[in-house]
C-alpha cells in the first residue's frame, strides 16, 4: 500500500490526519506542516501537482472563509488530481474532537452533557473545547489548555502536545463522525483511496 503524504496547517491538525488515515485502513507518509492556512493554500497547486502520481491529504479549516466546506474546494482547488484529497474541518479540526463526546469528556475529565452536540456548527470549534477544558475537574488540563489569567494567548501552553495526543490516543473517528458531517465525507474520501 502506498502511504499517503499529509499537508497541514499545524501539529494538532498533523495527530488529526495520521488518525484519520489510520482509521481508513491507509499508510501514513510524510508530513508537511505549512505553519498557517495561508501558507497552506500558496502550497496547493505544488500540492495537487504531486498528487498526479501518488496519493495526497491535504486538511484545512474552514474557519470565515467560505460559507461551505464545496465553496472552499472549489475556490482554493479547481481541478484535483486523481489522488488529491483536500478536506476541509467544518469550521476548525477542534469541530471533529468535540464530535467524539464520550471520549472527549472523559479525557478533558467533563460532563457529557457539557460538550456541545453540533460541533460542525460552532464557529470557533477551538474556543469551545477552551471553555471545556476550564470546567475540567483536573487541574493539569485546566493548567495545559486554558490560557494564563492576563494572558493574551488563546490556548495554554501545552494546548497543541494534549490535544495531539487525545487525537492519536484516544480519539474515535468513526464516533465523532456520527455527529459531524464534515467528518463522515472526509473519512468516505479517504477511503475511496484505496480503490
Amino acid at each position: 500500500m502506498t502511504p499517503v503524504t499529509i499537508a497541514v496547517e499545524g501539529p494538532t491538525d498533523t495527530a488529526i490526519a495520521q488518525r484519520l488515515l489510520l482509521h481508513a485502513g491507509l499508510a501514513v507518509g510524510p508530513v508537511y506542516e505549512a505553519g498557517g492556512k495561508s501558507k497552506l493554500d500558496q502550497k496547493l497547486a505544488a500540492y495537487n501537482n504531486a498528487a498526479r502520481n501518488a496519493p495526497w491529504f491535504v486538511l484545512r479549516d474552514m474557519d470565515q472563509d467560505a460559507s461551505c466546506a464545496p465553496l472552499l474546494v472549489d475556490r482554493l482547488l479547481r481541478t484535483p488530481a486523481r489522488h488529491m484529497r483536500l478536506r476541509i474541518a467544518v469550521h476548525q479540526g477542534e469541530s471533529w474532537l468535540l464530535a467524539d463526546a464520550d471520549r472527549l469528556a472523559a479525557f478533558l475529565q467533563v460532563r457529557v452533557e457539557a460538550v456541545p452536540h453540533s460541533p460542525d456548527t460552532l464557529a470557533n470549534a477551538k474556543q469551545a473545547l477552551i471553555n471545556l477544558a476550564r470546567a475540567s475537574r483536573s487541574r493539569e488540563i485546566r493548567s495545559a489548555l486554558v490560557p494564563p489569567e492576563g494572558s493574551t494567548a488563546s490556548v495554554g501552553r501545552q494546548y497543541t502536545s494534549v490535544m495531539a495526543e487525545f487525537a492519536r490516543m484516544h480519539w474515535h473517528p468513526g464516533a465523532a463522525a456520527k455527529r459531524s458531517e464534515s467528518l463522515a465525507r472526509c473519512i468516505s474520501a479517504l477511503r475511496a483511496l484505496k480503490r
